[in-house]
């Protein structure tokens, strides 16, 4: 069965693909999307839905704390008046002047040894590691995954709960067996929840759930074992969404991991067995929309799907008006979806045909 997708707006937006991966996309506890677009020494973030109405002025610019140095996903208060970046050796919050609001120091992410850097030392590390933060919803805290120092040839790594008034650390966890790449945290709907998932290269994935309660930290793995990447939550299901490592089926899960439906791909018409990728979400709280492009040799069979969201039956695939298209889908959430057409350079958001 296929399903017509009906184009819903499009904007000319070079570098619009980052959009698609969710690192750019941070949704806030009412619904709406940012994007967050780096543009050599600053970030710029829009309000997604002016964005894609055509206001190509971002809402605000944040310059980087220190240019140059690598940065893991940066996060934004709900008020938009400030910034927090996960650098090599410190979590930064950053003004809109640029003037650095509050520095929590940690080890360094690309120095083998994790040692602490002096204030004064304002060299970068070689290395593509990283950690991330993400701001609470409703602004009073800041979730960082951060290298905490080195025990023998192990780096050792903490997810902390800083306060967003001063970067002064209200809580930690200590997290076995990371050996990041790079992370990534999604909040739940609830403003209660936060997940980690976090990339350890070729080794695989590490998923976390946390709640704070008070000064109470609890927190929990999902994995059991299994290579799980986080890849979506929603205000109106009950679980969130993953992908295995290697693409071999989907996953809802309760909270507390629970599988509580599993959808393998099906085969198509190549004979190397299909993959999902790694980019799938919500369409809306009864659809899940997910994609088999990197198993298929031949971008123009490259298919998204459309699955039932408490079970991940497959409804169908989607067919679009001008023909095949060959990027990875950002569901939203709200019954529609992004897709980054690179020859145009545009940014384009589809919904079902008739919605």
């Amino acid at each position: 069965m296929q399903l017509t997708a009906h184009l819903r707006d499009s904007v000319r937006l070079p570098g619009g693909a980052a959009l698609l991966s969710g690192f750019a996309l941070e949704r806030r506890g009412d619904g709406s999307r940012r994007a967050l677009l780096r543009h050599g020494h600053e970030l710029a973030v829009h309000e997604l839905d002016e964005l894609l109405a055509g206001e190509l002025a971002p809402a605000a610019v944040f310059p980087l704390p220190r240019p140059g140095e690598p940065y893991g996903g940066p996060s934004v208060g709900p008020d938009g008046e400030f910034a927090v970046f996960a650098g090599p050796r410190a979590v930064l919050a950053v003004a809109r002047d640029g003037t650095t609001l509050w520095e929590y120091p940690h080890g360094c992410w690309g120095c083998g040894e994790g040692r602490a850097h002096s204030a004064a030392e304002q060299r970068a590390c070689d290395g593509p590691a990283h950690g991330s933060c993400r701001v609470s919803d409703d602004g009073r805290v800041v979730w960082a995954h951060v290298a905490s120092g080195s025990s023998g040839q192990h780096r050792q790594e903490h997810w902390v709960v800083l306060d967003a008034r001063d970067g002064g650390e209200l809580a930690r966890l200590p997290l076995e067996h990371a050996d990041a790449a790079g992370s990534r945290q999604l909040s739940h709907p609830d403003g209660a929840h936060i997940g980690l998932s976090i990339g350890l290269g070729q080794d695989g994935v590490l998923l976390h759930w946390a709640r704070r309660d008070g000064a109470e930290l609890s927190s929990w793995g999902v994995n059991r074992g299994l290579d799980r990447i986080l890849a979506d939550v929603h205000p109106g299901h009950p679980g969130f969404l993953t992908v295995e490592h290697g693409g071999a089926d989907l996953r809802l899960h309760a909270l507390d991991g629970t599988v509580l439906a599993q959808r393998e791909p099906q085969q198509g018409e190549d004979e190397d067995p299909p993959c999902w990728d790694h980019d799938c979400g919500f369409v809306d709280a009864d659809t899940v929309l997910a994609s088999t492009l990197d198993s298929d040799g031949d971008p123009e069979l490259g298919r998204h799907w459309l699955l039932d969201a408490r079970t991940l039956e497959v409804r169908g695939t989607v067919r679009y008006p001008a023909g095949p298209v060959d990027s990875y889908a950002r569901p939203l959430g709200d019954g529609t979806w992004l897709t980054y057409d690179d020859a145009r350079g545009t940014l384009d958001r589809w919904s079902a045909a008739g919605r």
